[in-house]
């Protein structure tokens, strides 16, 4: 009974919260500078999330998630624009868009392929929406029942799962994770009380900051490319709306591939760290192989703008589902959403339902409208929002640039944390001119300090004694996928020849 009310409670209050004059203005506002961002080739989501975190310091918590999951919804979606007018995908989930969407446009149906995206963007939102709407809070329920044993060992999972199918190289995927966990184990061990790792430096008592290392990675390393390539400019695409609202015909011919792209999109979701590029790759793959004319895919299809544009934004929910009820991020962005809840002093996973059900609820929410604002502002906005690309960069890079510097120091007015957000910049950069993903280290870095917590409790309540790691069942059957995930790659990779990695299109998914 007594959890009953607090549900009901709770959605009260999301739902207040959702349809206030302030909730719809952070809503529409995260939605349009998401979108705007992704429309912009260079800049990503996860930049934009990470610099804004600075700002929702001062929030409150549920206002500051409805803003971030907007932004979250907004970005994935802007990237079509640039795929589809320049051939140059504003984010990399956008990636397979451009193979239809530009052959389209140049055949002066820009419009016409637009339209097709956004609303096959729209669709896939909502199915997903529906799947996370269902599995939320049973998943919640259940996860409650885990133990430290079984927690650590869903982590290890998690960390696998991203090495796996993070990058090109399994071997390079595990070494950014690693040295993602490398980063966050400087401070005190709360197990202990101990301090290691700080090297006499009292500013590292705490540990590196979340904040910092996010901006660093994802916003300063991406300046640092720009600056090497500032004199790659642009011409924007004419473009037209004609044909940008399909016809009743044209919804009844793609109704069927739209909601499998959004099935495939939501369950690639959930599993973490695959992110929305691999869910537009394989919902490509399978609309053309069930298509009637296979040989269009590549040349204009609108099937193949449809599969891909469903599948990434069907993805952004199927991510969510794992953050609210297990606090496992399912993508970087979710990662930074994580960091997001842990700033704001709420408890990601399982009992976040119980005790912040608000939260909870207008996430939910937020993502629910944010699609419904995401359709309107983008038939609205696509001419203007397609000028964009034409902004030289070198306005950009110092717009960027201070913000990033005075969101970093504003958090603890410490300029210790500005040297940190450098110094993660240039790490970001070197990693990515080395081929190596950053998804692994950020899904390290939050993920592994919650791993040691969950098997210091674990081997505190077994007097230090391994075995139930695997003599536990749920526990057992963790460990056991993360080995399979594990050796099966290298064994492939024994079997099948080798592939110049560096002749490979970029599948980089930390910046979806």
């Amino acid at each position: 009974m007594t959890n009953i009310i607090a549900v009901t409670g709770g959605l009260e209050a999301a739902l207040s919260m959702l349809f206030s004059a302030q909730g719809f203005f952070l809503m529409i506002l995260g939605t349009t500078l998401g979108i705007t961002v992704g429309a912009v080739p260079g800049l990503t989501g996860a930049m934009l999330i990470a610099l804004t975190l600075p700002l929702t310091f001062n929030m409150e918590s549920g206002s500051a998630m409805m803003l971030l999951v907007s932004m979250y919804v907004g970005s994935v979606s802007g990237g079509l624009i640039t795929a589809t007018l320049l051939r140059i995908p504003g984010t990399p989930s956008a990636m397979m868009t451009t193979l239809d969407g530009y052959p389209l446009a140049q055949k002066g149906e820009a419009g016409r392929a637009l339209g097709f995206g956004i609303s096959a963007s729209f669709v896939g939102g909502i199915i997903s929406l529906i799947f996370l709407i269902l599995l939320a809070e049973p998943l919640s329920k259940y996860a409650t029942h885990l133990g430290p044993f079984e927690f650590f060992s869903l982590v290890l999972m998690a960390l696998v799962l991203i090495a796996s199918v993070g990058g090109k190289s399994i071997s390079r995927s595990l070494f950014s994770g690693f040295l993602g966990i490398l980063f966050a184990m400087p401070g005190i061990v709360a197990a202990t009380g101990e301090v290691r790792m700080t090297f006499g430096m009292t500013e590292l008592n705490g540990g590196f900051k979340l904040l910092p290392m996010l901006i660093g990675l994802f916003a300063i390393s991406q300046i640092i490319k720009d600056v090497m390539e500032k004199d790659k400019d642009v011409k924007p695409l004419e473009m037209s709306t004609k044909g940008m609202f399909m016809t009743g015909k044209e919804w009844s011919s793609q109704i069927v591939n739209m909601i499998r792209s959004s099935v495939i999109g939501t369950w690639i979701g959930v599993l973490p760290g695959i992110g929305a590029n691999i869910g537009s790759v394989a919902a490509y793959s399978t609309a053309k192989n069930f298509s009637k004319t296979p040989e269009k895919f590549g040349k204009g299809s609108e099937e193949g703008i449809v599969a891909a544009e469903a599948a990434n934004n069907a993805t952004v929910g199927g991510a969510l589902i794992p953050l609210v009820t297990m606090g496992i991020p399912g993508s970087v962005i979710d990662a930074i959403l994580l960091g997001a809840l842990m700033i704001h002093q709420l408890q990601p996973g399982p009992l976040l339902f119980e005790q912040n059900p608000d939260v909870v609820y207008t996430i939910i929410g937020a993502f629910s409208l944010a699609n419904v604002f995401m359709l309107f502002i983008m038939m609205l906005l696509v001419k203007p929002l397609s000028k964009l690309s034409s902004i030289p960069k070198v306005y950009m890079i110092i717009t960027v640039l201070t913000f990033c510097v005075i969101g970093t120091y504003a958090q603890n007015n410490n300029m210790f944390d500005v040297w940190s957000m450098l110094a993660f910049g240039l790490l970001g950069f070197v990693l990515e001119k080395t081929s190596i993903p950053l998804a692994p280290f950020v899904i390290g870095f939050v993920l592994g300090p919650m791993a040691e917590s969950k098997l210091s409790t674990g081997l505190m309540s077994s007097h230090g004694s391994w075995w139930p790691l695997v003599t536990r069942p749920i526990s057992c059957l963790f460990v056991i996928i993360s080995l399979v995930l594990l050796i099966l790659p290298i064994v492939k990779s024994f079997k099948s020849p080798e592939v110049d990695e560096d002749a490979l299109p970029e599948l980089d998914q930390e910046k979806s």
